[in-house]
């Protein structure tokens, strides 16, 4: 999602919640889909918009200073990794919600008790940027979720996968993107946290939305961060249902799960697969037929590996890297 306003996605009307890998097309709005496109950059999507549901993989870098309800977690100038948490309501006022809707009322007419209506949420939750406020509460959106955060610390076994691309001491994370000096090739690198500040990102990896990309295996998983806007989308098709269909279907770069439009106002509005009924995952994605360079600088953070990176003879590897250049 890049720099995303309210540190989430806002989505398009029409688009509905995605569902499972295959299902029948929804009706989308096209008409206005293709309005509010016109001035746009489009990258591949590896997350779900805040229309859709909710994308639990999805997290954020930020100062821990800015973020009040983690400040006392550690130092107020250390970045954190925060992952993607939605406040949810409870069985009755969903089950109120729902039939709200079903009498197809406005869903933003609906009266939430955000105090009572909701599911507790962790001491250290926070909404996400811009969210709606009233009397002091967060205001749920569309779908009935209030979009938030939640910091992503080493002892949560609900985000283990999560911290362990992280490393806090050294202000490091393991991310995936193109290669700085060739668009062809994909890198894997060791990513100061400072770098990714305000930035929204993907969690990929082995037990990660039943891991598309066949990264590592149950003995030795394999997880990483993808950012949002990273891969820009090439020869984009045009803005109608036939046309994309057939782009996603018929040429090599549409392997992908969707695509996201960045907007000039901010707005960040996504189509995947799903909504022309077509399936996700699929075999030989568009990221899998791309050679990937493995490239550990170590020279930031020397000490943490001075042990592991020594020669034979007890000497220093020069250069303190260690680069591999594998085919997914």
């Amino acid at each position: 999602l890049g720099r995303s306003r309210g540190g989430w996605a806002r989505s398009a009307s029409g688009l509905d919640p995605a569902g499972d890998c295959c299902r029948a097309s929804p009706q989308l709005d096209w008409a206005l889909l293709e309005s509010a496109l016109s001035t746009r950059t489009a990258c591949w999507a590896h997350h779900e918009a805040l229309g859709l549901r909710a994308a639990e993989n999805a997290v954020c870098v930020c100062d821990g200073g800015e973020r009040g309800a983690f400040r006392q977690k550690g130092a107020s100038d250390q970045p954190y990794l925060w992952a993607r948490l939605d406040r949810k309501p409870n069985k009755q006022a969903e089950k109120r919600f729902k039939n709200f809707l079903h009498s197809k009322e406005n869903p933003k007419e609906f009266f939430w008790n955000v105090e009572e209506d909701f599911k507790p949420a962790p001491e250290c939750w926070i909404p996400a940027k811009e969210i709606e406020q009233i009397n002091g509460n967060p205001v749920p959106d569309e779908n009935g979720h209030i979009p938030g955060w939640v910091p992503v610390e080493k002892n949560n076994k609900q985000y283990c996968w999560h911290s362990s691309v992280v490393n806090y001491e050294f202000e490091i994370a393991l991310v995936l993107k193109h290669h700085p000096d060739d668009s062809g090739l994909l890198e894997i690198s060791a990513v100061p946290l400072s770098d990714l500040l305000e930035q929204t990102l993907e969690l990929i990896g082995t037990n990660i939305n039943g891991n598309p990309y066949g990264l590592g295996s149950k003995k030795h998983p394999l997880h990483l961060l993808i950012p949002h806007g990273a891969f820009q989308v090439r020869n984009l098709p045009s803005l109608k249902h036939n046309d994309l269909l057939s782009w996603f279907e018929g040429c090599k770069e549409g392997k992908i799960e969707g695509i996201v439009w960045h907007c000039s106002d901010g707005c960040l509005i996504k189509v995947h697969r799903h909504h022309l009924g077509l399936c996700w995952p699929i075999p030989d994605t568009y990221m899998n037929s791309k050679p990937v360079i493995i490239n550990m600088n170590l020279n930031k953070c020397d000490s943490a590996f001075d042990i592991r990176f020594r020669e034979p003879g007890g000497q220093r590897s020069k250069g303190a890297s260690l680069c591999q250049e594998i085919s997914t």
